[in-house]
């Protein structure tokens, strides 16, 4: 009996990943296609894990990792940095990758970039850099279309990106757009998701369905 379940559950999977693989496509697509995107040279975003259920990453960082243009849309120039854990205090770094190739699983089974490089050099850690970051691409487990973010408890995210926007208004940067990447059943109603002073709100959520901006700046450099 329970070879027969495994052997549904398997048809299943296989019958809807035909329907994911499409939700992927057209979402990142959304992305590499939107004006704020193309017009970052700059930006951070996260690698995906399938064993997290993250909205997945791998198309949209191989196109902006590619070094020719495409139908006339030039990808090159685009400077990407990925997170690394680095401890279990919510210490999380940003390097710059060049290549997927330059990724290695860490003990989780999670794609992190190598501290190093193939040359032994030291990678380029995104707080260290005189230019700012124009766009951070993120995860979530749930949010709400005030901007409300849920993560999962460790607080990485939050922490980091509270450093970077400190270190913005330090330079007189303009702030990064946040922009999350969600499926429409993470998108819960109001007042579903609890929040404490050190939770950063999103600026905009990206479905399949399209962009939901949310925050005057999403609004405004969207220009939706």
């Amino acid at each position: 009996m329970s070879n027969n379940n495994n052997n549904s559950d398997v048809s299943k999977d296989e019958q809807l990943e035909p329907v994911f693989k499409l939700k992927r496509v057209v979402r990142s697509k959304i992305v590499l296609e939107a004006p704020w995107f193309k017009s970052c040279t700059r930006l951070c975003a996260y690698i995906s894990c399938c064993a997290l259920r993250e909205v997945d990453t791998s198309e949209l960082l191989a196109q902006i990792l590619q070094k020719q243009s495409k139908d006339g849309d030039e990808l090159m120039g685009k400077t990407l940095y990925v997170p690394r854990v680095e401890d279990k205090n919510s210490h999380m770094r940003m390097f710059h990758i060049s290549s997927l190739d330059d990724l290695v699983a860490n003990s989780m089974d999670i794609l992190e970039p190598a501290p190093l490089d193939s040359k032994g050099n030291e990678r380029e850690d995104v707080m260290h850099v005189d230019k700012p970051v124009d766009l951070f691409i993120l995860p979530g487990l749930a949010f709400e279309k005030s901007g409300k973010r849920l993560g999962r408890g460790g607080g990485y995210y939050d922490t980091f990106l509270s450093r970077y926007q400190e270190l913005a208004k330090k330079n007189k940067w303009k702030q990064p757009l946040l922009v999350a990447l969600s499926y429409s059943v993470q998108i819960l109603d109001e007042d579903s998701i609890p929040v404490t002073p050190n939770d950063i709100p999103v600026d905009a959520l990206v479905t399949s369905s399209g962009v939901i901006p949310i925050s005057s700046a999403a609004f405004d450099r969207m220009k939706l």
